[in-house]
Formats: C-alpha cells, sequence, structure tokens
C-alpha cells in the first residue's frame, strides 16, 4: 500500500489525476491519495477529533468532528496562507522597503535581511525579490524572529499578526465543529523551530477558546501518510459515480447506423445526413413541449418571487448554460446575477476540457454553497446522459437547501428518478459521430434553454408584442435596432424616435413612456 498526498491535491479531479500518476509507477499497489491537509491530520491525531493548525511555508487549518471536516485557510501564497513563513516574509520585505520609503532609515532589521540575502542595497532587494520564489522568501523568515526577540517593534507586529490570524482560524474552526474543548496540535517548520511562535499561539488561542488543548504534534506528515496507507479501513480514492446513477449505456453514447459510413462520404452527403438528422431534434423538442412550458412557470415563478436561475453543466453542457445566461443581461436589460452558468472546472472550462471536472460530485455540491443558491432560486442541471456526477451533486445540494431543481437530458434510456421537480428528457437518439453530445444534444439543449429563459423573461414583462423593450443598446447595431423598436411602438419617425432615446439616455421603457 502506497499512500501519496500532495499540497493542492484537493478535488476529486485532483486526486483521480493524482491516481493516474501513482498507478503508473507502481502499477500493482494499493494507491490512497489525497492532499497535504490529510496526512497532517492523520500526522497530528490519527482518527481522533480535533484540529490541526499547520504553519510553514504557507499555513492552514483543519478540524475534524466525528465524519465532518471543516478548513480555514491554505488559499495559497497570493490570496491566503496567513500566518506561514511566506507571510511573515513578504511583510517583512513590505514593511522595511515603506520605512526606507518614508525615512530613508538605516534599521538593523533592514541591514539583517540585506545580510541573510548578500545583497547590498534595497535596488538588488527589489530586483531579487521579483524574480524569488515563494520558498526562497519564506526562507527569511528566520531573521524576523530573531529581529523580534530583540524587541524590533516591526517584527513583533508582524509576527502577532500572523499568530492572530491563525488563532481566528483555528476558533472558527473550532466554532463550526461545536468542539469546546479541542485537542489542537501544530505542525509545520515555523511552530517546530520557533518556540516563540508556539507560545505565542498558545496564549492566544486561551483567550479565545479557553479549554483548548495545544501541543506540538509529535508525527511529521510523512508518518501520517504511512499511516494512512497502511489503515485497510480506508477505501483506494477513486471516481465514481453519484449514488443512484444509472449504469445504462447513454443512448447518446451509442453508435448511429446511419453515419457508419461517414469516413467515406462526401462534402455534400456529410452536409445531407447532418440536415436529415436534424429532425430528431425536432422530434425530441415536440415530445417535451409540456415539460418546456412547466419549466417556463417554474423559472418566471421563481424570478417572480425574487429568486434566480441557475444554470449548472459540465462540457458542451455547461458551457451552453453559460451562453445562455450570458445574454439574459444585453438581451433583457436583467441584472447579470438573474441567470447565472455554472460549469465543472471553472471558467478555464470553457475554452478547454478539464479531464475529470464532470466526475466530480461534492465540487457539484460544493458550487451550490460558494454561489449562494438559496431556497427561492431555480436550478437546471444539464447533462446530456443525465448522470454527469458535478450536475447531479449540485442538484442534489440545491433539494437540500430548498431551491427547486429541474434535470435537462437527452437520454432517451434514461428513466425518470422522481428526485427533481421537473425532468426533460429531449430524445435525440445517437449522435452522427459516437458520443460526441456537442452535435444533435448540444443543438436541442440550446433550444430548450433559449425557450425557458426566453419564455420565462416574456411571462414576466420583458417583451412587449415580440420586442425586447429591455434591450440594453451598448453598441452601435444595438442602438439602431432600439430606434427601430421605439419608432415601431410609439409610431413615431426614426428622428423622432432617437431624439426621445436621447433624452432618457438610450433607456427604452423611459423613451417609450414619453408623454
Amino acid at each position: 500500500r502506497i499512500g501519496v498526498f500532495l499540497a493542492g491535491c484537493a478535488t476529486e479531479e485532483d486526486r483521480a489525476a493524482l491516481l493516474k500518476l501513482a498507478r503508473a509507477v507502481w502499477p500493482k499497489a494499493n494507491i490512497v491519495a489525497g492532499s497535504d491537509r490529510d496526512s497532517g491530520m492523520a500526522a497530528c491525531l490519527r482518527d481522533r477529533d480535533g484540529i490541526a493548525v499547520n504553519a510553514g511555508t504557507g499555513s492552514s487549518v483543519t478540524g475534524r468532528s466525528g465524519c465532518r471536516i471543516e478548513n480555514a485557510g491554505g488559499w495559497g501564497h497570493i490570496l491566503g496562507d496567513a500566518g506561514g513563513a511566506y507571510f511573515v516574509s513578504i511583510r517583512a520585505l513590505r514593511s522595511i522597503l515603506r520605512e526606507y520609503d518614508l525615512r530613508r532609515g538605516e534599521r538593523e532589521f533592514a541591514a539583517n535581511i540585506l545580510r541573510a540575502l548578500g545583497l547590498n542595497n534595497f535596488d538588488e532587494l527589489v530586483r531579487w525579490a521579483q524574480t524569488a520564489d515563494k520558498m526562497e522568501i519564506a526562507s527569511l523568515a528566520p531573521v524576523v524572529f530573531e529581529a523580534a526577540r530583540k524587541s524590533d517593534e516591526a517584527a513583533r507586529q508582524i509576527i502577532a499578526a500572523g499568530v492572530s490570524a491563525l488563532v481566528d482560524f483555528t476558533t472558527a474552526v473550532s466554532m463550526r465543529l461545536q468542539l469546546e474543548t479541542p485537542e489542537v496540535r501544530l505542525m509545520g517548520g515555523l511552530f517546530e523551530n520557533q518556540k516563540f511562535y508556539r507560545v505565542a499561539f498558545a496564549k492566544a488561542l486561551s483567550e479565545k477558546i479557553p479549554g483548548a488543548n495545544v501541543a506540538l504534534s509529535e508525527s511529521p506528515p510523512e508518518v501520517g501518510a504511512a499511516w494512512l496507507a497502511a489503515d485497510e479501513r480506508l477505501q483506494i480514492a477513486k471516481t465514481a459515480e453519484p449514488a443512484g446513477a444509472v449504469s445504462l449505456v447513454s443512448s447518446t453514447e451509442e453508435a448511429n447506423p446511419r453515419s457508419a459510413n461517414l469516413d467515406r462520404l462526401s462534402a455534400r452527403e456529410i452536409v445531407e445526413l447532418f440536415v436529415a438528422e436534424e429532425k430528431l431534434v425536432d422530434e425530441g423538442l415536440r415530445q417535451c413541449i409540456d415539460q418546456l412550458a412547466r419549466a417556463i412557470e417554474l423559472s418566471a415563478g421563481a424570478i417572480g418571487k425574487g429568486g434566480r436561475m441557475f444554470y449548472v453543466g459540465a462540457g458542451t453542457s455547461g458551457r451552453l448554460g453559460v451562453l445562455d445566461a450570458a445574454e439574459i443581461p444585453p438581451t433583457f436589460g436583467a441584472s447579470p446575477d438573474l441567470f447565472q452558468g455554472i460549469i465543472a472546472g471553472g471558467a478555464p472550462a470553457l475554452q478547454r476540457s478539464i479531464e475529470g471536472a464532470e466526475d466530480d460530485a461534492h465540487a457539484g455540491a460544493l458550487a451550490m454553497d460558494e454561489r449562494g443558491v438559496k431556497s427561492e432560486d431555480l436550478v437546471i442541471g444539464i447533462s446530456a446522459s443525465g448522470r454527469a456526477a458535478f450536475v447531479i451533486g449540485a442538484l442534489r445540494r440545491a433539494r437540500e437547501i430548498g431551491a427547486q431543481t429541474i434535470l435537462l437530458t437527452c437520454n432517451a434510456k434514461r428513466e425518470p428518478g422522481g428526485e427533481f421537480d421537473l425532468e426533460i428528457n429531449l430524445k435525440t437518439g445517437p449522435e452522427i459521430v459516437t458520443g460526441s453530445t456537442r452535435l444533435k444534444a448540444g443543438t436541442a439543449t440550446k433550444i430548450a434553454l433559449n425557450i425557458i429563459s426566453t419564455g420565462a423573461m416574456t411571462r414576466l414583462g420583458r417583451v412587449r408584442g415580440n420586442l425586447m423593450i429591455d434591450l440594453q443598446p451598448t453598441n452601435k447595431k444595438l442602438r439602431e435596432r432600439a430606434v427601430g423598436l421605439v419608432s415601431q411602438l410609439a409610431r413615431c419617425d426614426r428622428e423622432s424616435a432617437r431624439s426621445r432615446l436621447e433624452r432618457a439616455d438610450w433607456n427604452l421603457r423611459e423613451a417609450l413612456n414619453e408623454e
């Protein structure tokens, strides 16, 4: 058995990638993979409840109570890692440069930094800092602690800020886990090598959590990794389908007999085949007219009561959701937060495939929490197969929150599960290129989303006749469209319409309401 635990390995996608690499090296081994938080917790507490506080190059706080895990910090040196060696060192560098800019002071603290780096002046220090990595910058921490021991006030303030951040994180984790007298174990180079830091942390924490039992960890993270690898109770980390997922092959993954000789067709024959296959998109949509109408009603109802719309998808499905959401503000004058698109893997997945992103049910659920989904909202999960773990995880979490949910799929073999408020199954059949759901399934999905969002906004009064009266005329083309719209609705010539719009600062409703 082998344990591999690396910094930044936080998601199922990360674990799957790490397992793949490890199995290439040790093909016959049982491998447990995870983050350095996991091995740190094991080193500090084994399987006991408590809190592990890490202050090394970076920092993190991880707590456990039963099966529940809570984290704080550990966001990396750019966004966080408060209380770690990088935090201490970069603040010291900024402090001495600020002092130099304000007072041109010759301070012992600054001289010690230059000496430690073998530099002669501040210009050299700036050039060094611009190319140094986080480990090199973090290596200055001992100089800061030495200055603090010599009563340098700036150094003491920096260390106090680090202690305060770690104490705040630890207190927050303790409160979330409802640990009144937690076992708190300290790890990482700063705590191990700087007694001053350990003592300051323990003293400050005792003021926030009087019953906390604070001590240095007896084992390094490597021992924690070995303990996790040796624990037979642990399942090997792997990517799995969410519970209840259908194991049958999706109809979108079946071979299309009508395109079996695709590679031998002429250009014209390829076009004819594509056009002929599009009739299945029309048929799939017609079979779901009632469900699509219900989706419009649910969407309009949610928005009318102050809720928002969330599209959740992976790959092509996610991109289509983001696209439809992005078009709502300019088309209907709605706030950008009214329709929101969430794609597995985040913004990078809009332009390239993110391996394993759709298989992470936890990430889907977490997205619902982090994006602030509420009970009055409506979440539409988009998955051609109806099985994408990211989507199912998001929908299940949305239901737990109390939001209404819709699952939009294109899998003829999927049976309705009754788990969500509405299921729309656009049965478009096998793709011309086997499994390429960007084709018919993608087309049908795009049309369905157009129907739902346009129908909802129309029901909410954002369309008059067939004209978008809340259009945002942000460019020349849209301004000309706005002129034509006002001219038609106000029964005036285009010049008069333009004048009305200019007086209304190009607000269509105001221009139309002008006496």
